[in-house]
């Protein structure tokens, strides 16, 4: 979709994000430890790599940059994440050692969905998803790289959930209404997130954040939260405000394109790096301690 700065959501998260502060709280605290969990795994970090599809390879390099990428989520021991992409490109990304989630489209064709869920499965992934904020169009249903989307139910999706043995995640939830319907269905976590501004206005993520973490509360669901995340403080402020874990983006595509896996190694290395930092700051010994305290709201 193509719309004037006026209508752009990711214009209006930056601004939202920009807009919160920090407070220091520096007497008594210690070195922050960044380690995080998910669905029973230790990982170094609660950044994540986002669920890109269809990269191509860079500067002339034989891997693809979805490989590089979980190459490089394999070294920093985290959380890696893909989405479109064909059965055979699953596996060269499984053939990384990243611990890896992989995201499908909510397509049409519904025997595609249930193949490439088995697929995943069969192959090792860490888990398995749908991106729920590609189902409409401008014109109706949405036609992603010729492919037609389908409208999905709380039926269908709780049918996805109960067809796997891996946690399952659904991507694109940006309201505690969808959230508790995810949960009620058995999903293991969101991903609260509008999609690089998909849908004129949308609402920042961390602006609702906190409302699905209070609407979630006791349900035992990891939140991870996308969107303009671009450095540590952004990820300090999503957990602050509710979220488990983020996902960086577009902000790692310099990085990936120039210096490939080692590159995204660098970028995601700093971005945790200040996050510790902050952490220390503001009197956060661990990830687990985070909330809401040193943070002054708009």
């Amino acid at each position: 979709m193509s719309y004037s700065r006026l209508y752009d959501a990711n214009e209006i998260t930056a601004k939202y994000m920009d807009s919160i502060l920090i407070k220091e709280r520096l007497i008594d605290s210690v070195i922050a430890d960044t380690g995080t969990e998910m669905f029973g795994e230790k990982f170094d970090m609660p950044v994540m790599t986002p669920a890109f599809s269809h990269l191509g390879c860079f500067n002339g390099r034989e891997l693809t940059g979805l490989e590089e990428y979980s190459a490089a989520a394999k070294e920093l021991n985290i959380l890696n994440f893909v989405g479109m992409m064909e059965n055979d490109m699953f596996s060269r990304i499984i053939a990384t050692g990243a611990k890896t989630v992989r995201i499908v489209k909510p397509y049409a064709d519904n025997g595609k969905v249930r193949d490439q869920f088995k697929f995943a499965e069969e192959a090792g992934a860490f888990a398995v998803g749908m991106d729920i904020d590609h189902i409409f169009g401008e014109h109706g249903a949405d036609i992603v790289i010729g492919e037609e989307m389908a409208v999905q139910t709380m039926d269908m999706l709780g049918s996805y959930v109960e067809s796997t043995k891996l946690p399952f995640i659904v991507k694109g939830v940006l309201s505690k209404e969808d959230a508790v319907k995810c949960v009620d269905i058995g999903a293991a976590a969101i991903i609260v997130s509008h999609h690089h501004g998909r849908m004129p206005y949308a609402a920042p993520p961390m602006m609702v954040l906190p409302e699905i973490r209070e609407a979630l509360e006791g349900r035992n669901v990891k939140i991870i939260v996308d969107c303009g995340i671009a450095s540590g403080a952004d990820v300090y402020k999503a957990i602050a405000l509710g979220a488990d874990a983020a996902a960086v983006g577009r902000s790692m595509l310099s990085s990936l394109e120039d210096e490939g896996s080692l590159g995204v190694e660098r970028f995601i290395r700093k971005v945790n790096d200040e996050l510790r930092f902050i952490m220390s700051c503001t009197g956060y010994p661990t990830v687990s301690d985070m909330n809401a305290d040193c943070l002054i709201l708009p």
